[in-house]
This record gives C-alpha cells, sequence and structure tokens, in this order.
C-alpha cells in the first residue's frame, strides 16, 4: 500500500558488530578530524598570502571548500549510524543527505574540469593566460559551477519529495538517489527521465574541457621544450591523479547501485561505495599540497613560524 507520509528509511547494509561499534567509531571520528584540519589548513594558507590569490589556487580553494561540504554531509550521519542499534533515518534528513552528497559530487567533477581548462591554458597559452583567466572569470566560473550544482539537485529533492514509497528499507550505508525513487510505487518517468538527463549532463559537460585541455596538453608536451614537460608534469600530476581518483570511486558507485554485485564481498563493496567521499577529501589536500611549490612552501614557513612562537613562549 501506498505511503505518502513516509517518515523514516531503514538502512539496511549495516550488520552488528558488537563492541567493535566504539573502535568503528573512534576511526571514523580520527579520519573526519584529519580530513578537516587538512583542508582547513590548506584553504587557511592560500587566503591569508596574497601570493597564492592566482587562479588556479583560488580553484584549489574552491576545491577544499568542497571537501568539506562533502565530508560533513558523510560523516556525522556515519557517526551516529556506528553507535545505533537500529539503522534508520528521517526521510526529511535523508533526502537532505542525497542533495549535499549528490551536490558534492558535481561540484567536484565541474570544478576538476574548470581546473584543467585552468591548465591547458597556463601551458598552452602563457602570454595569454593573465588575459583569458582574469580574476573576475575565477570568480565567475566558481559561482557557477556552485549554483548551477545546488539547483540541479533542488529540482531532484523536489521530485523526490512528492513521491508515494510502497517500502522503506534502502540496501545502502547512505541514502542514495537511485534506491530511494526505487521503493517508490507512485509513478517515476519524470523522475527516470530526469535522472537519466543529470547523470549525462554531469558527466559529458566536464567531460569536454577536460579531454579538450589534456589532449592539446599532451601535444605541447610532445612538440615543446624539456621546460614545457617538466612544467607540465608537475602542475598536472596532482589534478590527473584526483580525476582518476574520483572518477573511478564514482563509477563504482553507480554500477554498485544499478547492477547486482552479490558477487563481491560485502566488505569491499562497503569500502569501495564510500571510496569517493572519504579517500577523496583526505588525498585532494595532500596531493596538491605536496606537489605545489608555493602552497608546499607557505606551509613550512607557517609551521616553523609556530615552531618558533612556541618555543619563544617556552624560553620568555
Amino acid at each position: 500500500m501506498a505511503n505518502s507520509t513516509l517518515n523514516y528509511f531503514i538502512l539496511g547494509t549495516y550488520i552488528q558488530v558488537g563492541t567493535l561499534r566504539y573502535l568503528y567509531f573512534m576511526f571514523t571520528l580520527m579520519l573526519y578530524i584529519v580530513i578537516v584540519i587538512l583542508n582547513i589548513c590548506v584553504i587557511v594558507v592560500i587566503c591569508m598570502n596574497r601570493s597564492l590569490h592566482e587562479p588556479m589556487y583560488l580553484f584549489l580553494c574552491s576545491l577544499f571548500v568542497n571537501e568539506l561540504f562533502g565530508s560533513t554531509g558523510l560523516f556525522p550521519f556515519l557517526l551516529v549510524q556506528i553507535l545505533s542499534d537500529i539503522h534508520t533515518v528521517s526521510a526529511p534528513l535523508c533526502f537532505l543527505q542525497i542533495f549535499c552528497l549528490y551536490s558534492y559530487a558535481n561540484i567536484e567533477f565541474s570544478n576538476l574540469a574548470v581546473m584543467s581548462y585552468d591548465r591547458y591554458l597556463a601551458i598552452c597559452c602563457p602570454l595569454q593566460y593573465n588575459t583569458y583567466m582574469t580574476f573576475n572569470k575565477v570568480v565567475t566560473f566558481i559561482a557557477v559551477i556552485w549554483f548551477y550544482s545546488f539547483v540541479k539537485f533542488l529540482i531532484t529533492l523536489s521530485l523526490n519529495i512528492r513521491l508515494n514509497f510502497c517500502g522503506n528499507i534502502i540496501n545502502s550505508l547512505i541514502c542514495t538517489n537511485y534506491l530511494v525513487v526505487k521503493l517508490a510505487c507512485s509513478d517515476t518517468q519524470v523522475n527516470n527521465i530526469y535522472g537519466l538527463f543529470g547523470v549525462v549532463l554531469s558527466i559529458l559537460v566536464p567531460l569536454v574541457p577536460i579531454l579538450f585541455s589534456y589532449m592539446r596538453i599532451l601535444k605541447v608536451c610532445f612538440s615543446g621544450s624539456k621546460q614545457t614537460r617538466q612544467k607540465a608534469v608537475s602542475t598536472c600530476s596532482p589534478h590527473l591523479a584526483s580525476l582518476l581518483n574520483f572518477s573511478f570511486g564514482c563509477c563504482f558507485e553507480i554500477i554498485q547501485s544499478r547492477f547486482d554485485m552479490s558477487g563481491v564481498p560485502g566488505v569491499l563493496r562497503i569500502i569501495l561505495s564510500l571510496y569517493f567521499l572519504i579517500i577523496q577529501p583526505l588525498l585532494n589536500p595532500i596531493m596538491f599540497g605536496l606537489q605545489m611549490s608555493k602552497i608546499r612552501n607557505k606551509c613550512k614557513h607557517v609551521l616553523c613560524h609556530q615552531r618558533l612562537t612556541c618555543c619563544r613562549d617556552l624560553t620568555g
């Protein structure tokens, strides 16, 4: 029977682990704290140093803010569920998590796409770079990415809220749009069409500048000087690693939600389903922080300054 006033969903993937839940809770909490500290540190370094107020670092700042946004949409929810005996989530909170996590994924991929175009201009058109990539254009790019992603998934949210549900068991650790819509017994044709359109749009639109940019960068690398190749490798390697890492995680999540994955071990399936939501926010500040010399040097300067201040306080 249809239930138009469904109050909660049951998350069916959680298993009873007894007292081990406290160990898992502490590990998850520590992981969340590390992600927050790493991303905030790099954001503060970029914002506080005027020499880093360049297009590439502003895009990175947007990327790190998005890592905090996505992590906050996941980790507090996970921490509550780990300690709970009954793994239920209220319908409004479930819809809110869908909005946060899907917006995060769309912003992430779009941000990485714009960064690839920025690297193309820096490597292939260095003389015209400052003309093409002005501060106003950077702010416009970032604002459009965030606004477009929020509007896109607000529409998804509005389509989900109107549905009548015949079931309330979601076979996942978190709320996912596809699995929630599968529980509906009312007409989901509009949701399915918009969902398919949204997936194609979310993948193809960012993919075009990514492929275009890297094809041009590769062309310049093969025909350019050794210095040009070194510059391309140093600036593109963390971006490319981040892009491939995120794409792998998203691909597995899409495949898992739509196909029978019972042949995959349960623990591995759980880890891979959260891969792009956990590893991406953790690795991005580390990869970009270590690879980008300006960020690395500024971080070292801040740490050295803090150590000197502490030593003066102790000796004083």
